[in-house]
């Protein structure tokens, strides 16, 4: 496996270039690009340009609408529930976000349930938007049903990821984006282009016994929950997704359970959708509603301190604290640029000649 590393404002002009070229508008291109390409220096590759070809594809297909009427279709002042109407998630849900910030700036706190979208990238993304406001961050969307629930041998939720954004005073926020499978589909991808086995615990093949190979799941195997099995703690995983999938989709009148739509083009919707395309769920909570935002701000860098400092098993190695990694990504790629496998590259030069744009060389 090669890595070609590229400056990050190429690849931001060249994924804009892209949206351009499906319709979107330059305010819409610009915003799905900074989605993606904010992955990427997070280090998060499996949901960054390397998904571009994806969300071609379902616009291909007609599951994507690019220039898309979105709207709030119920509300109060504190809550709200948008209409995507088809549009690029990673355009809907900053949209749904900004509204949840808005309406906590004024009432302390927001909430926003989305229907009627499509994948919205990362969820730190939309979550970090809050703590620019000194405010909390929630987002949490349902997926694609690859995983089976505890002692199921049935892909009955999707990947299902949730995040909680907390703004520091010294320090990068805390931020706990996690998928509440044992991993992320995307996980899988990687390990599938690289040719390696993947840890136990992570799927099982279409008979229900675990499984290291990555290609078990397009063989009709299935992702487990966090934890991989009873014995390990998966019921708490699929208590986690199962609540992202109800405030994402049956709060919002979004599809849920078996009846998501697929990302992958290949695969058709559900001829029968209990809903309208993906669900998302925001929230934005104002610290000073609970105590000054300065005092929070100053002890969460003393909780950042403590964690950090704590005893190691291994003195080679630190705790961690949340989001840390992906910060020092952002500003080592910010400098280096963001490296493709020779793969994804080549999948993009391909995307670049069909829709006439320039390719990345």
């Amino acid at each position: 496996m090669n890595f070609i590393t590229f400056p990050e404002p190429q690849l931001r002009s060249f994924t804009e270039q892209v949206f351009l070229k499906m319709g979107c508008s330059e305010a819409d291109a610009t915003l799905a690009a900074d989605v993606l390409l904010r992955s990427d220096l997070r280090g998060i590759d499996s949901h960054g340009v390397a998904r571009l070809v994806g969300y071609v594809r379902l616009w291909e297909k007609g599951r994507i609408n690019a220039t898309p009427n979105i709207r709030v279709v119920h509300e109060t002042p504190t809550t709200a529930t948008v209409d995507g109407d088809a549009g690029l998630g990673l355009v809907v849900a900053p949209f749904a976000m900004k509204l949840a910030i808005e309406k906590a700036k004024i009432y302390g706190s927001g909430w926003v349930s989305v229907k009627n979208s499509n994948h919205f990238g990362i969820a730190g993304y939309h979550s970090l938007l809050a703590t620019e406001h000194d405010m909390i961050g929630i987002s949490m969307t349902n997926a694609s049903p690859l995983v089976a629930p505890t002692y199921a041998n049935e892909r009955l939720l999707g990947t299902n990821p949730m995040c909680y954004a907390f703004p520091a005073g010294k320090y990068p926020p805390v931020v706990v984006d996690m998928a509440t499978s044992a991993a992320a589909n995307g996980k899988l991808e990687i390990a599938q282009r690289a040719g390696k086995a993947i840890p136990e615990g992570w799927a099982q093949d279409k008979d229900g016994r675990p499984s290291t190979d990555p290609n078990q799941l397009k063989a009709g195997g299935s992702l487990l929950p966090l934890g991989g099995d009873k014995d390990h703690g998966s019921h708490k995983g699929f208590g986690l997704s199962a609540t992202v999938d109800i405030l994402s989709a049956v709060l919002s009148g979004a599809n849920y359970g078996p009846w998501v739509p697929p990302f992958v083009a290949f695969m058709e919707p559900s001829a029968n959708p209990v809903g309208e395309g993906i669900g998302h769920f925001f929230g934005a909570m104002r610290i000073d509603g609970f105590r000054p935002a300065d005092d929070f701000k100053h002890h969460l860098d003393n909780w950042i301190e403590t964690f950090r400092n704590a005893r190691p098993v291994d003195p080679a190695q630190r705790v961690i604290i949340p989001g840390e990694p992906e910060t020092a990504f952002e500003q080592e790629r910010a400098i280096n640029g963001i490296p493709l496998i020779d793969a994804v590259v080549n999948d993009l030069n391909e995307l670049a000649t069909k829709l006439g744009v320039a390719a990345l060389g």
